[in-house]
């Protein structure tokens, strides 16, 4: 007996799992659906006020659960009247009116909301928006200046540039509103503005090794008319000298009107006034003048002056070298002069221009596509310091006005000149490289080059 009930509670154990296996196997268990995005995103801003709330589901869900009782929206406390629809696993809250300007919304899922197989979110869903137009109460500011406040040695050619925290009225960045001063003495100029960079264009050269002073008033105004808090000032000095800069003293290299260390090539007939030297190359690397010989030098009918190569008659390998040697001076001299009054005029485009007085310095090459003047007095000096090319378009001339002298104007050169055919050139090229004369070009100075002088039917002048 005692054994049959222990057979038979065996049975009914077996019989109560096999129930509830069976049970687990008809019904399966489902994951919650979830909120994978909405729009607009939690905490966006200036969001339109005729904007569509929207949730999208991670599943598809049951629409007749989607409705203005688990999907609202509230301004604070206030409840917003609209109209839910729901498709392709997106709930869509589309407001009964434009909603307010500058007012934070937040919208809610309820946990009322169940899938199509009837699983409910586990939890209460929010997002807030702030919608757009909020007024802008801000006051501009000046986040930089060029040049710096307290900065030295600033270019007289330089525009004075502001930038601002914002985007500013336009009308409101103009010359009464930007101005710049040497003392009491307003600089005239023109005022534009871009974005939020205004700047100031002088319609003169600056005074060298002069303070000025800018300023932007509280004229200024940004696009919702928030004025600055306060005048903007900043400070700068200009470099250069006031004094007449020095000239570059050539010694022994200043007896030639062309002179090259590699060669000097000719196609003729050029006519050249003044001494031709060449070292420490050989005679023989002159080509194109049908040299005389005689010893310490030689002559041809293109050249009003004697010419000289290192393998003639002593004195003239000696002087050579030393004249090769004040070149190199020289070109460094000019090359290391500090303080520029002007840098990187017209970036490197000279067509125009009016250069007056000063040392002038440019990063990169130096191009002349239209005729261009120097101008001074006599006793006036300019140096070119230029880390590139220099060349001139055809035809182009250099203009000399004022009693400016091609003696006292120095064209230090990095890399190679090249003169355009028919062009007219005024000055003394150091170049550290080749200079190249094209055909029909003509000189008022001298070709100082570290490698070759290449001439094609040219007039050159000492000057």
């Amino acid at each position: 007996m005692k054994n049959f009930k222990s057979i038979s509670l065996i049975v009914l154990f077996s019989m109560l799992v096999f129930t509830a296996c069976d049970k687990d196997e008809n019904k399966p268990i489902y994951e919650a659906p979830t909120v994978t995005e909405t729009s607009p995103v939690h905490d966006a801003l200036e969001i339109s006020v005729s904007n569509t709330i929207t949730a999208s589901f991670s599943e598809a869900m049951n629409a007749a659960t989607i409705n203005t009782e688990t999907f609202t929206l509230m301004d604070g406390t206030t409840s917003i009247s609209g109209v839910v629809t729901y498709e392709d696993s997106k709930a869509i809250f589309t407001p009964a009116a434009n909603l307010d300007e500058n007012k934070v919304f937040t919208a809610t899922i309820t946990t009322g909301v169940k899938s199509i197989n009837d699983v409910s979110l586990e939890s209460d869903y929010t997002f807030s928006f702030t919608t757009g137009n909020t007024p802008d109460i801000i006051n501009p500011e000046v986040s930089s200046t060029v040049p710096l406040d307290n900065a030295t040695g600033v270019s007289r050619n330089q525009v004075i540039k502001v930038h601002f925290s914002e985007e500013m009225n336009p009308s409101t960045i103009n010359s009464t509103t930007f101005l710049l001063k040497n003392g009491a003495t307003v600089v005239e100029g023109s005022v534009a503005y871009v974005g939020t960079m205004a700047t100031f264009t002088p319609s003169e050269f600056l005074l060298a090794d002069v303070f000025y002073t800018a300023t932007i008033t509280t004229d200024a105004e940004d696009l919702a008319g928030n004025s600055l808090v306060a005048n903007t000032e900043w400070t700068f000095k200009t470099g250069g000298t006031a004094s007449v800069l020095g000239v570059v003293d050539l010694k022994s290299a200043s007896n030639y009107v062309i002179l090259a260390k590699s060669a000097i090539t000719n196609v003729p007939t050029s006519d050249i006034t003044g001494d031709i030297a060449l070292s420490p190359a050989a005679a023989s690397d002159i080509t194109g003048f049908d040299l005389v010989a005689a010893g310490d030098h030689a002559t041809s009918s293109q050249v009003t002056g004697n010419i000289f190569a290192a393998d003639m008659d002593v004195p003239t390998p000696i002087t050579l070298t030393t004249a090769v040697e004040d070149m190199i001076t020289a070109y460094n001299d000019a090359a290391g002069r500090p303080f520029p009054d002007f840098t990187e005029l017209g970036t490197g485009d000279l067509g125009g221009k009016t250069l007056l007085p000063g040392l002038y310095k440019w990063t990169s090459s130096v191009t002349a596509p239209a005729d261009f003047t120097i101008t001074g007095g006599a006793d006036d000096v300019w140096i070119f310091q230029i880390s590139g090319d220099l060349s001139l378009s055809t035809a182009v001339k250099i203009v000399l006005s004022g009693g400016a002298q091609a003696q006292n104007i120095f064209w230090q050169v990095a890399g190679s000149v090249e003169l355009g055919a028919t062009s007219h050139f005024e000055g003394v090229i150091i170049c550290q490289t080749g200079i190249s004369l094209l055909t029909g070009a003509t000189m008022n100075g001298k070709a100082l080059a570290q490698t070759a002088v290449v001439l094609d039917s040219n007039v050159v002048s000492e000057p």
